[in-house]
């Protein structure tokens, strides 16, 4: 008798299991919402250079005698004042050194102010507060010759979770998951709170910075809780509503936005609710599976116990510690002798698991950022193409769970990349002047984007045993992060602009050819220990048929 038997008698599906999904599914829209929220905090607003003939009312201008100054209304000062950019509106960054009152002559051509003499924007900016009360854009006036580093805060944001992912996983899979995600939950809280109060645009860096480190342990850890937990049969829904945090959360960080315009409010508004997600993290029982595995009996058979009562269970003497030391035996010295990173990488039966992995989670990351953080771009309401994404993102998911189930892991995996490769692909034919088109197949694409995190968020979680299976998604999420970091800078070397669009769609269209020679993981237990990787892949050797024998040739 293994962990499931002993789950199978303290529920595996049942009152627990529904209180723990609403419990770390809910955390989980909020992190969507830090995720996306340079979207609508960092939006870069319609500006121009301040002048003192429109923004200072004591300013006296010499107006020539040929003009009535009763007669010059604000778009005639704008002229005189503000060159033309390069698309023929008031430039953003450059100013008339005096007044160009010669533009006013209806005989004047359009390179008369050209022979002017301008000056970049000296005494700041002047910005359009129509959408936006304040972002950090504005506070800071990240604009101009200032306007790399409104990219290089959503770096570091990202480096951030990258870091966490490596250090959370390692942590998780070494102090347990609940201690992980109760200070991950603090963090996010404390950072994300100083972040809204914070003076200077570095200590705001460094703010967001700490609230990504522990983003990446409240993933995983609440994946790890969820799929440790619930029998096998009923991983897959687990997971798929854990996913659909994700994709309700981009609809509330659309209408948190539109009710908040202000970057303070929005960033306190989306970080003060983890204070109550720690306080109540207290209740969550850690892992029983991963107790046993560390060879916590004791504590272990007390949580398994507190499920049973939770999900009304009557164990009587059946679950004893004799029981659990009896039925573990096998797993525990496992663990003992394989719980290292290094098996990951020198383990002939997981190091071809472990890199195709990693690529599938990079091709997530790079192609899912490298898009939603630029929705400016494609020049639409970005409130409702937050919306749209989210909105798309629920079906994709649902059916999602539909094909894990019926066509198995490693065929929804490749299907899942191969979609959003093809729509993006799609959109370097559709001409430039089509904006809808281009915009609709864009949505699709960052939708369909939703089915691949589910498809990988419960393929590597069965792809590895429990000892290792946190270190193991803390790499795939170092490789999402590092492709998340990387998928916007794709737009700083665009030659053409087709370019960056044949990037992001050739990326998940090869990783999904990888993504093949893993090995279906269909109605299989979770693994325990190396052992029961191994033994997976000896049964699947020796009991498949003549055509997939080429898969159990890699030393899967």
């Amino acid at each position: 008798m293994g962990f499931p038997e002993l789950l199978d008698q303290v529920g595996g599906l049942g009152r627990f299991q529904f209180l723990q999904v609403v419990a770390l599914v809910a955390p989980i829209m909020c992190i969507t919402t830090q995720n996306m929220l340079e979207n609508f905090s960092a939006a870069v607003p319609s500006h121009r250079c301040w002048v003192p003939l429109l923004d200072n009312s004591t300013t006296q201008a010499s107006v020539p005698e040929t003009l009535d100054p009763e007669a010059l209304d604000p778009e005639a000062l704008l002229a005189v004042s503000i060159p033309l950019g390069p698309n023929h509106w008031s430039h953003p960054c450059r100013r008339f050194r005096q007044p160009q009152w010669q533009l006013l002559d209806p005989n004047a051509t359009a390179t008369n102010w050209s022979e002017a003499a301008t000056e970049p924007c000296m005494d700041g900016w002047v910005y359009d507060h129509s959408t936006f009360t304040a972002t950090v854009v504005t506070k800071w006036d990240l604009v101009c010759d200032s306007q790399a580093l409104k990219p290089m805060a959503q770096s570091i944001y990202l480096a951030g979770i990258l870091v966490g992912s490596v250090v959370c996983g390692h942590a998780s899979d070494r102090f347990g998951r609940r201690m992980v995600l109760s200070w991950s939950y603090l963090q996010i809280a404390v950072s994300g709170t100083a972040a809204a109060f914070t003076p200077t645009f570095l200590l705001y860096c460094l703010f967001r910075f700490l609230a990504a480190f522990t983003v990446a342990g409240v993933m995983m850890s609440t994946t790890s809780l969820l799929m440790e937990w619930t029998s096998a049969q009923a991983c897959l829904l687990m997971v798929t509503l854990n996913s659909l945090g994700f994709s309700f959360g981009q609809i509330l960080m659309a209408a948190v936005a539109y009710g908040l315009r202000h970057w303070a409010l929005l960033q306190l508004a989306l970080s003060a609710p983890f204070f109550l997600c720690f306080a109540y993290s207290w209740w969550l029982p850690e892992s029983a599976r991963w107790l046993l595995s560390m060879g916590k009996l004791d504590r272990g058979l007390r949580e398994l116990q507190k499920v049973a009562s939770i999900n009304q269970k009557t164990v009587g003497d059946t679950l004893t510690r004799e029981a659990l030391l009896s039925a573990m035996q096998e797993e525990l010295s496992g663990a003992q002798a394989s719980a290292s990173l290094g098996a990951l990488l020198h383990a002939p039966s997981l190091r071809l698991r472990t890199w195709i992995s990693m690529l599938c989670w990079f091709a997530f990351g790079f192609t899912f950022y490298g898009l939603a953080l630029d929705l400016q771009a494609l020049g639409s309401n970005i409130f409702l193409l937050q919306v749209f994404i989210g909105v798309v993102d629920i079906p994709a998911k649902m059916g999602t769970k539909l094909l894990l189930g019926r066509l198995g892991r490693r065929p929804t995996q490749a299907g899942s990349l191969v979609l959003p490769g093809l729509c993006i692909l799609a959109n370097t034919l559709v001409p430039h002047d089509m904006r809808s088109l281009r915009s609709a197949l864009a949505v699709l694409g960052l939708g369909s984007l939703g089915s691949t995190f589910t498809c990988i968020t419960v393929y590597s979680s069965e792809l590895f045993p429990t000892v290792l299976r946190m270190t193991a998604v803390g790499l795939g999420q170092m490789a999402a992060r590092g492709g998340a970091i990387l998928g916007p800078l794709v737009r700083l070397l665009s030659y053409s602009p087709s370019l960056p669009l044949l990037v992001y769609g050739a990326v998940p269209v090869l990783s999904s050819l990888a993504a093949l020679l893993l090995p279906e993981t269909r109605n299989l237990p979770l693994p325990d220990t190396l052992q029961d990787v191994q033994n997976q892949a000896v049964k699947k050797a020796t009991h498949s048929t003549p055509a997939p024998c080429v898969l159990a040739a890699t030393g899967l």
